[in-house]
């Protein structure tokens, strides 16, 4: 999954440390692994590989994690087709938000 990437400095990802109790959900539930567990908190580590599902902030019992005003639907979409576009060799719809 490392190629497929969105925009560098487009994810509206943001972690507030002093929320974080540490529980490794975010770590666990990330499907790009956005996340690491340092010193007992969460930490990001590639921002620029957050498709700003939401997974992590919706599993986060303190709501330490802020994914987008839109509830997670962030660029998902758009990376998943443009996966799919090239597997299949041709353009699908990029975005559906």
């Amino acid at each position: 999954m490392k190629d497929f990437r969105y925009i560098d400095g487009a994810a509206i990802l943001t972690l507030n440390k002093e929320a974080c109790i540490g529980c490794g959900m975010c770590v666990t539930v990330c499907p790009h692994r956005i996340f690491a567990l340092q010193d007992k908190k969460a930490k990001i580590v590639d921002l620029n590989a957050c498709m700003e599902c939401g997974a992590c902030a919706t599993n986060c019992p303190t709501e330490a994690i802020f994914v987008n005003p839109d509830n997670g639907c962030g660029c998902a979409s758009m990376i998943i087709n443009s996966w799919i576009s090239k597997v299949r060799g041709k353009q699908v719809n990029v975005c559906s938000c």
